[in-house]
């Protein structure tokens, strides 16, 4: 399987101006400027599977939007090389463009003024689109994000979540093999979200559409993506499996309790004296919190232990959630 992206010693490199204190550094910030060079994104390397649905993670200044303003074209690396779709995004753009689909949750590419489907006409003559290809690929778009309704509709009296959709939609009227979808889902609501991921897991299925995504909304990038590629400072310090990451990084699960009766929290502690378990109660509400490794014999004795001993009224099995692990990681530091 080829790769649809690949980048080596990829480097972006900034000037940060600073201004002198008082009128006598006023003056003579006309003539010099005090500067550093700051490193957004510091020598990285990845690639990207044809077919592959990447997140791509960190928090705000890590370097996540740099990456893809260098990976679209729209920026020129310092140094390193960049093959997307195999070619080279700002030197041969013209062609390039063809070939990828970019969604920017806080820049829109559709016409402010205009109805959503003259915008939609615009974008198939930019692209090249013919009338049968575009009406055998967007009838099946438009139907599925549902957005019928909105085609004679101007772009300024959308909702965020219908033109969330629409913007979606018209990254797609090309088919391009190769997405780029930064913050799509970023304001939108519970339904909104759950239908722009069903659909973009469609449009991978069908087309193998590779999708490389960055967001600060984890959900999206657990409903979506298998593999996440973290980065901190500019530099890439995960880069695998979510799964992997989960386990390593997990911190075993949580079992709630609730008891029908009023349960001492010492003897709660003395039925599980011999068990690797660390216990947390909270007074108001009468529940009780083990903390224990994933292991599910474990969790089994464990159940077993408190079940015999006491009547219980509920209980609840969390594992530590992606959000948790990766900040964790970073409070750290790397993984």
């Amino acid at each position: 399987m080829k790769n649809a992206i690949e980048v080596n010693n990829l480097r972006k490199e900034f000037k940060a101006y600073s201004s002198r204190t008082g009128l006598k550094g006023a003056f003579r910030d006309l003539f010099t400027r005090n500067y550093k060079i700051v490193p957004a994104v510091n020598d990285i390397r990845f690639s990207v599977k044809q077919g592959e649905m990447v997140g791509y993670i960190g928090e705000n200044g890590a370097g996540k939007s740099t990456t893809i303003k260098m990976l679209t074209g729209i920026l020129t690396p310092t140094s390193g090389d960049i093959s997307v779709n195999g070619m080279n995004p700002h030197k041969e753009r013209e062609r390039f463009v063809q070939t990828i689909g970019v969604v920017f949750g806080q820049r829109s590419q559709l016409w402010w003024d205009i109805a959503v489907q003259e915008s939609f006409r615009l974008l198939k003559k930019v692209y090249k689109v013919s009338d049968a290809q575009y009406n055998d690929h967007m009838n099946h778009v438009i139907q599925t994000l549902d957005i019928e309704p909105l085609l004679d509709k101007p772009v300024r009296k959308l909702s965020l979540g219908q033109r969330m959709r629409c913007e979606l939609a018209a990254a797609l009227i090309h088919n391009p093999p190769l997405l780029f979808l930064d913050e799509p889902t970023i304001g939108l609501d519970v339904l909104v979200k759950l239908k722009i991921r069903e659909f973009l897991k469609e449009i991978n299925q069908k087309y193998n559409t590779t999708i490389l995504l960055t967001t600060h909304d984890l959900s999206d990038i657990e409903a979506l993506c298998e593999r996440v590629i973290m980065l901190d400072e500019g530099k890439i310090i995960y880069d695998g499996a979510l799964k992997n990451l989960k386990d390593t990084w997990g911190d075993g699960k949580t079992l709630q309790f609730q008891f029908i009766d009023s349960v001492d929290f010492a003897a709660l502690k003395t039925v599980t004296s011999d068990m690797p378990v660390k216990w947390e109660r909270d007074e108001e509400e009468q529940i009780f919190t083990a903390l224990i490794d994933d292991n599910d014999e474990l969790i089994s004795q464990l159940i077993a232990k408190i079940v015999a001993a006491f009547k219980i009224r509920d209980i609840k099995i969390n594992e530590t959630s992606t959000e948790e692990i990766i900040r964790n990681i970073y409070e750290k530091g790397s993984v």
